[in-house]
């Protein structure tokens, strides 16, 4: 007795075949060929499937409309969907893992929980596209379009985002790096590519990753685990990076203007010629962290942790510095600007002030 669930299944696979073996082929013609044919499972069938007549379309090669298309749970391994009208197609659960769909219109397409490892997105439209918990392990997703794209828990380990358009998407608790020990670095883009715009990436995890030179303009990276990324000149003007854990993080000559950096532990972080213009660092964990040559101008940090003296530093009347520096950081800073100052360089060691 064959269930309604392993009928499904069977309808499910039997649509990644059709399409394969009928790539021309109509959308509908496909889906109800399907149906009819997992409907007499538990017979040998005694007469040809009608619906599969219509099977004969006319659409031209590399030029599939399946728009709206039901393909949920069908194996579409290695197929060639590029340049494929799939706008609002279901492909939930299928299985896509080195398929092309290169050039592909997947505009609001739901893709939730399927397997897209090493898929080929290049140039893409994924605008709006339902992708929640998908495994695009090794995807390429160069100048993709993944504007408004819900990515919320999808795996992205090792994909390339080359120019790709992540403006507004939600890669909350997304998974961009490699497993425990593994001795490489993943690129989550190449520098100074993939925008990511007012991406939200809340307690997404992005330790070790390279992020560098990327634009994460009021990105939401509330909680994420950036520990030990490069984040080095990156845009990260009014991020959300509060409660984030950036210890060790590589910032060098990042752009933190007015991010919001509360009880943001960023031990042993690198913020040399980093721009922090007016950013706040209340509560801040700064042990070890590396200010050097920064720009403090406007910058909150009276109450974070374990500030050091930063040479080379500029800063102004809105610098709010902690108790213990507030002193020597007149004394040994000189005017450069009208009300702005520099921290003078060359002190030893031992004239720098440490709280933890």
């Amino acid at each position: 007795m064959v269930t309604d669930d392993e009928r499904e299944q069977h309808a499910a696979a039997l649509r990644g075949l059709l399409y394969l073996a009928c790539p021309e082929a109509p959308a509908t013609a496909i889906t109800e060929t399907a149906e009819a044919i997992s409907r007499d499972t538990e017979e040998a069938p005694r007469a040809a499937v009608p619906q599969a007549t219509r099977l004969n379309g006319h659409t031209a090669r590399g030029q599939h409309n399946l728009s709206r298309a039901d393909l949920s749970g069908a194996d579409l391994t290695r197929a060639d969907l590029s340049g494929a009208q799939l706008d609002f197609v279901h492909l939930g659960g299928a299985r896509l893992r080195s398929a092309d769909l290169s050039g592909a219109d997947l505009t609001r397409a739901d893709l939730g929980g399927a397997d897209l490892s090493y898929v080929d997105l290049t140039g893409a439209n994924l605008t709006g596209a339902y992708m929640t918990r998908a495994t695009l392990t090794h995807a390429k997703l160069g100048n993709a379009n993944l504007s408004y794209a819900d990515l919320t828990r999808a795996r992205l380990t090792f994909a390339k985002l080359t120019r790709a358009k992540l403006t507004h998407a939600d890669l909350r608790g997304a998974i961009l790096r490699v497993g425990a020990g593994s001795s490489s670095m993943p690129r989550a883009s190449a520098p100074g590519a993939a925008d990511l715009t007012l991406v939200d990436l809340t307690r997404a995890d992005l330790g070790g990753v390279d992020l560098s030179c990327l634009n994460l303009t009021g990105a939401d990276l509330t909680g994420a685990d950036l520990a030990s990324a490069d984040l080095s000149e990156a845009k990260l003007t009014r991020a959300d990076l509060t409660g984030a854990d950036l210890s060790e993080a590589k910032l060098t000559r990042a752009d933190l203007s007015e991010a919001k950096l509360t009880r943001a532990d960023l031990a042993g972080a690198d913020l040399s010629e980093a721009k922090l213009t007016r950013a706040d660092l209340s509560e801040a964990k700064l042990t070890r962290a590396d200010l050097s040559d920064a720009d403090l101008t406007g910058t909150r940090l009276d109450t974070a942790v374990g500030v050091d003296l930063p040479l080379g530093a500029m800063w102004d009347s809105d610098t709010r510095w902690p108790a213990h520096l507030a002193s020597l950081v007149v004394e040994e800073s000189d005017e450069v600007a009208p009300g702005v100052y520099r921290v003078r360089r060359g002190q030893s060691r031992d004239r720098w002030v440490v709280r933890s």
